[in-house]
């Protein structure tokens, strides 16, 4: 598994502890430093909405006044902007396969990460 997620973000920490208690073993990635790629970004798009790939609460997302502009932006667009940009990333994204979670909900860990595949 693939965990995209930035060591200062307490999320993250909370999402890292829930999988440590798992003994759910991850690559972890700095995601600041190296974004997910399109394709994962892609793959998470296909259960949820675009704007919930967003880190609407960050600094660089108010910043960039991303709000306003994805109303006139494509999904192609939005994505480029997403894999060029970890910042903007919600974190953390943890990816294995065809599972993929997005930010830390525990119900949904527990869900997709809590068993055993």
């Amino acid at each position: 598994m693939k965990f995209y997620g930035y060591n200062k973000c307490g999320t993250c920490r909370k999402a890292q502890k829930f999988l440590d208690a798992k003994k759910v073993k991850y690559q972890s990635i700095d995601i600041t430093e190296t974004p997910p790629p399109k394709s994962v970004l892609k793959k998470a798009l296909k259960s949820r909405e675009l704007k919930k790939l967003f880190n609407t609460s960050g600094v660089q997302y108010k910043e960039l006044h991303i709000k306003d502009k994805l109303k006139s932006m494509t999904e192609a667009q939005a994505l480029d902007l997403l894999a060029g940009n970890g910042r903007l990333v919600k974190r953390p994204v943890a990816v294995d396969g065809d599972r993929i979670t997005v930010g830390f909900d525990e119900n949904e860990y527990k869900q997709v990460w809590g068993k055993k595949k």
